[in-house]
């Protein structure tokens, strides 16, 4: 099992941050069809091969995930497509 630790500074508001990682999180549930859901200031993602998280910190987020054995071997791309994506809406 592969596993994903990526922080990413911001400076965006509590409610900016809030709000892109939910418009990310929808995506990705259109997309990937990923189920999801908030714990406080923490994100929770799931489908089958990938659980994860990203935590809103005050000026970073935390994005984890452990990918499952058929995704291991695209850890890769995955990582770089969420630094992408973090790129795109908190830079």
């Amino acid at each position: 099992m592969a596993s994903i630790d990526i922080l990413h500074p911001h400076s965006k508001s509590p409610k900016q941050a809030r709000k892109a990682v939910e418009d990310v999180a929808k995506k990705l549930s259109e997309r990937f069809d990923m189920d999801y859901g908030w714990d406080g200031d923490t994100l929770n993602f799931s489908r089958s091969g990938v659980e994860g998280r990203i935590a809103l910190l005050a000026d970073t987020l935390r994005v984890t995930a452990n990918l499952g054995f058929l995704l291991s071997a695209m850890k890769g791309p995955i990582e770089a497509e969420i630094r992408r994506v973090l790129s795109d809406k908190f830079d």
